[in-house]
């Protein structure tokens, strides 16, 4: 008997503070109409994302001292996923994530290659940051499942970075669409 392969799709930290706020770019606000359509093609029940959490006292934090830039500050607007995504998500599972990786979300998508045959897709922001840090944390919990991130709905800080981060992705057997 072949087993169906669930396809999953992880949207990570498409913010308001990453896409035109605090940290924001031209980059970021370019790809938000193509992720937002990537989101569409997939049920509810097949999506995770990630919104990044802070404190208000996030310049006091081991992060806010090295990136001392006010984000994402639970409850603020920047905090909030960027509008047209939301409405993409509606019904999504969104995980809260303290710092760069998830390692919730990372140990509940094991849960689930556990029970059934999984396929991940990565797409959002940071590429150089966040969907790095989780993209590689999924590859380490599940080293079978296929894992890929998709290159049109991903922006880094900056273009540069983005590129390296994808580097890096393909080094380490993520693949890079």
């Amino acid at each position: 008997m072949i087993m169906a392969v669930r396809k999953i799709l992880v949207v990570i930290d498409m913010q308001n503070d990453f896409i035109d706020g605090s940290l924001g770019t031209k980059e970021a606000v370019g790809i938000v109409k193509k992720a937002a359509a990537e989101i569409r093609k997939y049920k509810p029940e097949n999506i995770f994302a990630t919104r990044d959490t802070h404190p208000a006292d996030y310049l006091k934090t081991a992060e806010g001292k090295k990136l001392p830039v006010v984000h994402c500050v639970k409850g603020s607007k920047g905090w909030e996923i960027n509008p047209e995504i939301a409405r993409a998500l509606k019904g999504a599972e969104i995980t809260d994530k303290p710092t760069f990786g998830s390692v919730k979300l990372a140990r509940k998508l094991k849960k689930i290659s556990d029970q059934e045959k999984i396929d991940i897709t990565v797409i959002g922001l940071c590429t150089d940051i966040c969907v790095v840090s989780n993209a590689l944390l999924f590859k380490a919990e599940m080293p079978e499942v296929p894992i890929h991130v998709m290159e049109s709905c991903c922006a880094g800080v900056t273009p540069e970075s983005h590129t390296a981060a994808l580097s890096t992705m393909r080094m380490c057997q993520i693949d890079v669409r």
